[in-house]
């Protein structure tokens, strides 16, 4: 892990930090690298012009956490509201939702009642795909386990998200293959307890490729979620050497970075999807892409400390 990572990954929780860089233009003007825009018509924008690009998109209202149920309700209309704005637009896009945003940590019975009103009229759109997202490790568990519950009722227009430093994960990718789920596969961006997931970036890499190779040989279309060039070369070859052919799978990628190899493997024949964030709550979602790139984030620091 960086050694940058894990202060970046706190102040993600830092009220203060939070104003500051909010308030900043700096600070706004590098969101807008990674983040649509505020609204749903940036966000319309941003997929129309990546879709032109041969693009495919996964959008997501960002916000996680409500904390009452108007919260939660308001989040479901945006995705609802999303949902339209994709079928009367023709976007070649689907939806991300986090279940802490749709009331989870409220009462899961609303939290379930706001996914099966998101899940119903994506249905009634051609079955549009929602993926539930993954958040921290304390979500993994119930977040699985609600993904279960709707899959065991009928819905087949969902799919999960698997992050390869967790140690469960190989178990609960050879769950997803088994009853034929669709999986996106990324290495993790929260900060977790070396209990629950690996501190090792090699270890780390290792899990990755080893579910990946798994889901790319007997997975449903599986989302290969990675800007990792070696590993994006590991799968090349590996869907090469074992005759599989582009249509069984995508990249997946996230909006504002390498947006020269996401056009690169579109022209190269490969489907590729960018996963494209909008709304106000931008914040804790800049900070885990900073803590990527902690670069990124060493001059809006600097600024914050001097206060």
């Amino acid at each position: 892990m960086s050694v940058l990572k894990e202060p970046i990954l706190k102040l993600s929780r830092s009220n203060g930090m939070r104003s500051f860089v909010s308030r900043n233009r700096l600070g706004r003007t590098m969101a807008r690298r990674f983040v649509a825009g505020e609204t749903l018509d940036d966000a319309i924008v941003a997929t129309q012009e990546l879709n032109k690009s041969g693009i495919k998109v996964s959008l997501d209202h960002l916000g996680e956490n409500t904390s009452n149920p108007a919260e939660a309700e308001h989040a479901t209309q945006q995705y609802l509201s999303l949902l339209d704005r994709i079928a009367q637009e023709k976007l070649d896009a689907n939806i991300s939702i986090k279940l802490t945003a749709m009331g989870l940590d409220i009462d899961p019975k609303l939290c379930r009642e706001n996914v099966c009103k998101v899940l119903e009229r994506a249905k009634s759109y051609r079955d549009t795909f929602v993926r539930l997202d993954m958040e921290g490790s304390d979500y993994t568990q119930r977040t699985l386990e609600m993904f279960q519950s709707l899959w065991d009722e009928g819905f087949r227009n969902i799919g999960v998200v698997l992050q390869s430093y967790l140690y469960r994960t190989w178990d609960d990718v050879e769950k997803m293959i088994g009853q034929e789920t669709r999986v996106r596969l990324c290495k993790g961006a929260y900060l977790e307890p070396d209990t629950v997931a690996f501190a090792d970036k090699e270890k780390v890499d290792a899990s990755y490729i080893k579910c990946m190779e798994a889901l790319l040989d007997n997975g449903n279309y599986p989302g290969i979620a990675t800007h990792d060039q070696q590993i994006i070369d590991h799968a090349l070859k590996f869907v090469a050497d074992h005759n599989i052919t582009p249509e069984r799978f995508e990249f997946q990628m996230l909006y504002g970075v390498r947006r020269d190899l996401q056009r690169k493997l579109v022209e190269q024949g490969f489907n590729v999807r960018a996963y494209v964030p909008y709304g106000a709550e931008w914040y804790p979602y800049l900070m885990r892409r900073m803590a990527e790139r902690p670069a990124n984030l060493i001059f809006i620091m600097s600024q914050f400390w001097k206060g």
